[in-house]
């Protein structure tokens, strides 16, 4: 799925009347952090971490991986934090018997960023382009 889709998807969910969907400042936040995850992405494949980081993009507390962009100091709308599939699955939040699938379903991390989207209605998988 990518970020124009979900953004759709929850567009349509809303009630007439509610404001506008948390995940339109995140495409605008992604605008504006898509060169430091890209350049946090690469280092990760090259120090050999992972080769499927994957970004963790909330607005509350979160306990996954390290921050890279916090939303405080940065004056945005959103925090985003560096992990991996290996997390992911160490913590249960990917099944074992979910990982292959999950590997085969990723995009190209050099021109994709993975990300782990947290809202309050639940969180998803998103894929954005760097470019």
């Amino acid at each position: 799925m990518d970020l124009q889709d979900l953004l759709n998807r929850q567009e349509g969910e809303q009630e007439p009347g509610k404001g506008q969907s948390p995940l339109v400042s995140l495409k605008s936040d992604l605008t504006f952090y898509k060169e430091a995850i890209q350049e946090v992405s690469v280092e990760l494949m090259a120090e050999g971490y992972t080769l499927y980081p994957i970004f963790v993009a909330h607005q509350h507390q979160v306990d996954l991986g390290e921050v890279i962009l916090d939303r405080g100091e940065l004056n945005t709308s959103w925090t985003i934090h560096a992990s991996s599939l290996e997390e992911f699955v160490e913590k249960g939040i990917i099944k074992d018997d979910k990982k292959d699938f999950f590997i085969k379903s990723f995009k190209p991390a050099n021109d994709y960023m993975c990300l782990f989207v947290i809202v309050p209605e639940g969180a998803n998988f998103v894929f954005y382009p760097y470019q």
